[in-house]
């Protein structure tokens, strides 16, 4: 990390109805002198578990606060993925900081965790996303429908938006039982009054399917690697 092997790459997340870019979300890369590009895939569970998680999640914040503030369009958001080890009392000091060297409105940041990150976290960590979301920043459940988190947690963790995990928009045009999970994850969504994205769109047809049946969304190959 001292090295300064990380980088950021920023995925756009496209309105369905009028194809305009609407928000990014920051994506975590280690350039290894000698290996090159190194996807997060092979590295961020280690890093998560591993006390520098902090140190880089804290980074990933910053940074990617000052790059959104450099966007030309001002309404476009960026969203980052939460390390567990961020989610405690120093949370909401950490985001204004961020948010405040970077002149970047609360409403433009959206924090994501994962729904089994969520279920083990105490009152700090919850209470520290409630502060932030009062004060404008947005959250969301990354993977939604992949963890082990019940419906109550969509109660004690009072959020803006669901993303629909890749495996099942993979499998939506093929597969009746991914399909099924995603009008019910769409269908929740609109009942709870809450916003969706998908992940993993990689087929125009796929695109399609997602708007027809009510997603607002989409982010994958097909519109940006």
């Amino acid at each position: 990390f001292a090295q300064g092997e990380f980088e950021l790459y920023y995925q756009p997340q496209v309105d369905l109805r009028t194809g305009r870019i609407c928000g990014a979300e920051a994506l975590l890369r280690w350039r290894h002198p000698q290996r090159g590009v190194i996807p997060a895939s092979d590295f961020i569970d280690l890093l998560s578990r591993n006390p520098l998680g902090a140190d880089v999640g804290a980074w990933v914040l910053q940074r990617a606060c000052m790059d959104a503030a450099q966007w030309p369009d001002a309404d476009t958001s960026v969203s980052i993925n939460l390390f567990p080890v961020q989610l405690g009392e120093h949370l909401v000091a950490h985001v204004e900081q961020a948010l405040a060297a970077a002149n970047l409105p609360a409403e433009r940041l959206e924090l994501e965790i994962t729904e089994t990150t969520a279920l083990t976290q105490n009152s700090a960590g919850a209470g520290a996303l409630a502060t932030l979301r009062a004060r404008g920043v947005n959250l969301a459940f990354d993977d939604f429908g992949t963890g082990y988190a019940s419906l109550s947690m969509l109660q004690r963790f009072r959020i803006d938006r669901v993303k629909i995990d890749r495996s099942f928009v993979d499998g939506l045009l093929r597969n009746g039982e991914d399909a099924a999970i995603v009008r019910w994850i769409l269908m929740l969504a609109r009942a709870l009054g809450l916003r969706v994205v998908a992940e993993g769109v990689e087929e125009e047809a796929q695109a399609a399917w997602l708007h027809d049946h009510g997603c607002e969304e989409a982010q994958g190959y097909l519109y940006a690697r």
